[in-house]
């Protein structure tokens, strides 16, 4: 069969190791068919062979995003957005501007927020001097706390206090209602809820389906949003992706999208336990597992949180915050229990991922991790932890002695892309800032590493990503963390695919693989480091069809 797509005169970064780099790419439907010099790969072209001439640009594997929040992502498109916007001045005026152009929205939703954006901790009276008479909320960039104003609160019926589970908390102040804080997911639900996106939380917020299930019409809203994260994550050359929060209803909505020919992308979704289910409620997990395994949709894992985050203090640490004498913040589930329920997922043949960010949690995470081996034997799990943003450094060696991957987000340290340094460097004690945000030294002692954006929490754009990954700045009295460029753009793609299973299918450029790849707006090579984020992404195919094309070529 002669070519659909030919991509020539490029600079190819296969990430195969027995053929690393090629001058072209031939794809026959859905299939990489031929990979090498122009001369061998242009004489395959036939009458309808569509020739694209990458002017010397880099082509790589389709980039797999290993850590986002898809629906999330897409539906957030479309709110408020304050990122490094400070003082309420600048919040007021961005949220009148936006209110006038939505006076029918029932929620007025802003993200992005830093935790440092007033000086002073954000209370429902600032949100309130914004704008009292409309529902309005702001999340952090996290997505970890919510702020909202008293109609916001009064709305969602949390101005007098809410019950929540362990680790969730609505801030209650001394008058005894709410300071309009909002802490973890089951706090801030129902305002969320109020914008109408209270289905599209459940995946992360409960891990439970929606009840009753959504009809055609709430489906096409929500599908609707889904296509447009997976168009904006097109055009930053993504063609794979783990999808960290999720239930069925997400699986079998992005399996109507795969019947209409909207699903642009290879779609990884976990069962998400929490910690109110019981063992049984795994049988969920085998059941999406086994409805849902094809190339371009699939389960196999589930997710889990260990902790929170810093900022908001419900990360846990293994010592006292520096700024807090006597907190170091819980684990979302007790050492014991966690051991229980790894070991049951394992032995169910199924991959966890856990978020772990404080120290705490990332050590009793490989302890879970390791408790689960020594029951069921070593096999290949490829078991995850997600962030590890502190490390005791007693822990480093663990990871690749359990063959455990760090997935990590190369925005995520302070200062290296969007997120400022403080506050959060003042929730680590200074002498602890060469255990924070590690990525060499994890990989020199033999974790496999995978890159990742963790949209909406940071831009998806892996442009950026990569230059945030090679321009990053130690911290004081911490060692340089940044990987090569090789090793950054492998953490991208083929490291990306080994870590989601997908090693088999996407990740390399080689004959027999999905025809998924990127091409950039530059040769990577010779681009400075500081200049990636001046050339967007030029060309992206998944699966054989151009998902994103900048301009024609």
């Amino acid at each position: 069969m002669t070519p659909d797509i030919i991509v020539t005169n490029a600079r190819v970064l296969t990430m195969d190791a027995t053929v690393p780099r090629a001058q072209a790419v031939a794809l026959t439907g859905d299939r990489i068919t031929a990979v090498g010099d122009r001369a061998t790969v242009e004489a395959l072209v036939g009458p309808a062979t569509q020739i694209i001439d990458a002017r010397g640009r880099t082509v790589l594997p389709g980039f797999v995003e290993s850590h986002l929040h898809l629906v999330l992502g897409g539906a957030e498109l479309a709110h408020l957005q304050v990122g490094g916007l400070h003082g309420l001045d600048a919040l007021q005026n961005a949220f009148r501007r936006f209110a006038a152009r939505h006076p029918d929205r029932p929620l007025l939703m802003a993200q992005g927020a830093d935790y440092g954006m007033l000086d002073h901790p954000m209370t429902r009276a600032d949100l309130d001097a914004i704008l009292p008479d409309r529902p309005i909320a702001i999340t952090a960039a996290d997505h970890h706390t919510v702020w909202a104003n008293t109609a916001a609160l009064r709305a969602a019926g949390l101005l007098h206090g809410l019950a929540t589970p362990h680790g969730h908390e609505v801030v209650m102040g001394a008058d005894g209602t709410a300071t309009g804080e909002l802490r973890e997911f089951e706090a801030f639900a129902p305002v969320i809820a109020l914008g109408g996106e209270a289905r599209l939380n459940l995946g992360i917020a409960t891990g439970e389906e929606p009840s009753p299930w959504p009809d055609a019409a709430e489906r096409a809203i929500d599908g609707a949003k889904v296509l447009d994260g997976f168009r904006h994550c097109a055009a930053h050359g993504i063609t794979s992706m783990v999808n960290m929060d999720g239930n069925r209803y997400t699986l079998e909505l992005l399996r109507e999208m795969q019947a209409e020919g909207t699903l642009l992308a290879r779609v990884k979704v976990p069962f998400h336990f929490k910690p109110h289910m019981d063992l049984p409620d795994l049988d969920r997990a085998e059941a999406m597992t086994r409805d849902f395994a094809d190339d371009w949709l699939c389960c196999g894992f589930v997710k889990m949180f260990m902790d929170g985050v810093m900022d908001s203090g419900t990360a846990f640490m293994l010592h006292d915050y520096p700024d807090t004498p006597g907190h170091r913040s819980e684990p979302l589930f007790p050492a014991d229990r966690f051991n229980q329920i790894a070991t049951e997922i394992d032995r169910r043949g199924l991959q966890i991922a856990v978020h772990a960010i404080g120290d705490g949690a990332v050590r009793q995470t490989i302890d879970g991790y390791e408790a689960a081996q020594k029951a069921n034997g070593r096999r290949d799990s490829r078991h995850r932890i997600e962030h590890i943003e502190l490390i005791d450094p007693a822990d480093i060696p663990r990871l690749g002695a359990l063959g455990i991957t760090a997935s990590l987000q190369p925005p995520h340290p302070p200062g290296a892309m969007d997120f400022p340094v403080l506050p959060t460097m003042t929730k680590i004690a200074r002498h602890r800032w060469r255990d924070a945000y590690l990525w060499k030294t994890l990989a020199d002692a033999g974790a496999p590493i995978a890159y990742a954006s963790d949209w909406p929490v940071t831009d998806v754009s892996v442009m950026r990503g990569i230059k945030a990954a090679l321009t990053r700045a130690p911290y004081d009295g911490a060692a340089d963390e940044r990987l090569a460029l090789m090793d950054t753009l492998r953490a991208y793609t083929a490291g990306g695919a080994w870590a989601a299973h997908m090693d088999h299918l996407t990740g390399t450029l080689r004959v027999g693989m999905a025809a998924d790849l990127v091409m950039l707006g530059c040769d990577v090579e010779t681009t400075a480091p500081q200049d990636l984020d001046r050339h967007p992404v030029a060309l992206t195919i998944a699966g054989g069809r151009i998902t994103h094309q900048a301009q024609p070529l």
